[in-house]
């Protein structure tokens, strides 16, 4: 089968010819059918981050397909069954995390395209209990952004407690904000879309959002502010800058939601207007199986439009170029 594999964290991936895995007893074996790109798989691919994962090894974490086979002792998955291989490729099920539905912070977890092989391939083996299922009607190259940019926005959005009637900023319009923009509006709040380019922010427009601001030609705390403020700042641009504006923008009492992950692991944060302005900082890490069965019902329901281009997996070092690049409207997505 052909899979993208990372050699070395200097050098473009390499397109191969590698054996089809096969399935451990606990295992299935699934024929992708699309796979999303995301930001993380270029963070990995770049040995980016403090924990990095160990070359060689094939990226992607919205991996969407069909299941081939399954292991020995799997139960509950059934070969001929469409089912997604999110972030969350494994979990103990045993510590507190987990028993208390709080598996993505579970210190035993596995994450595909980083700890294991992810999507990114023709064929890849997940952890039967951890894929999840896609349902009747919705398409794989949709499912694929949703396995990672819908549950990773909905988890976002969920935590920070929105409420109907209050004001969100959805701080980077693209892969995962343009979906971002469409939760926030589903929980019943008036948006507030935030990017430097305006490509991304008629996309947001068209989609719904209540204002938009173009932080590279005004000052978005400013404008922001001319509006009353926001309940809820999510924050999916991986800048510190934007980090420091999101908070700034919010009204007393607002909740400043971090997701993105700025290379240089910091940002600075006024803690006197945060204890005198009732600020609460949360920190929101993808979702669990159940969140994303409930992001995949939602799209089945037509509440969410995926914004989306295809690509040939062959193509997957031009692509990184383009997300780098702020080239790609929404997501791009690989059909195998």
């Amino acid at each position: 089968m052909r899979a993208a594999v990372v050699t070395s964290f200097d050098k473009p991936l390499e397109i191969q010819e590698v054996p089809v895995p096969q399935p451990e007893a606990d295992q299935v074996l699934v024929r992708i059918e699309a796979s999303g790109l995301c930001h993380t798989d270029i963070h990995a691919a770049h040995g980016d981050w403090p924990v990095k994962p160990t070359p060689p090894f094939t990226p992607g974490h919205e991996g969407v397909g069909v299941i081939e086979r399954i292991g020995s002792a799997v139960t509950g998955r059934s070969v001929g069954e469409r089912v997604a291989i999110p972030w969350l490729g494994y979990a103990c099920a045993t510590c507190e995390y987990c028993v208390s539905g709080r598996e993505t912070l579970c210190e035993s977890q596995k994450n595909s395209g980083y700890a294991v092989d992810g999507g990114h391939a023709e064929y890849a083996v997940a952890h039967a209990d951890y894929v999840v299922p896609v349902p009747d009607g919705v398409s794989p190259v949709e499912a694929a952004p949703l396995t990672c940019a819908g549950v990773t926005t909905y988890k976002a959005v969920k935590v920070s407690g929105l409420r109907p009637s209050e004001r969100a900023a959805i701080f980077g319009i693209g892969g995962l904000g343009h979906l971002a923009q469409q939760y926030a509006q589903i929980f019943g709040a008036e948006t507030v879309a935030v990017d430097i380019t305006e490509e991304k922010l008629r996309l947001a427009r068209e989609l719904g959002a209540t204002h938009t601001v173009n932080a590279a030609t005004g000052d978005p705390v400013a404008e922001i502010k001319a509006l009353g403020g926001v309940d809820v700042a999510v924050v999916l641009a991986a800048s510190p800058r934007v980090l420091e504006q999101a908070h700034a923008s919010l009204r007393r009492g607002g909740r400043l939601v971090l997701v993105s992950l700025p290379k240089d692991n910091a940002m600075s944060l006024p803690i006197f207007e945060t204890v005198l302005g009732g600020i609460s900082v949360i920190g929101s890490i993808v979702g669990t199986r159940a969140d994303l069965a409930e992001v995949f019902r939602l799209h089945a329901a037509g509440r969410t439009k995926v914004i989306y281009e295809t690509r040939k997996l062959s193509e997957i070092n031009e692509c990184f170029d383009e997300v780098l690049n702020s080239g790609v409207p929404a997501r791009l997505v690989f059909e195998m």
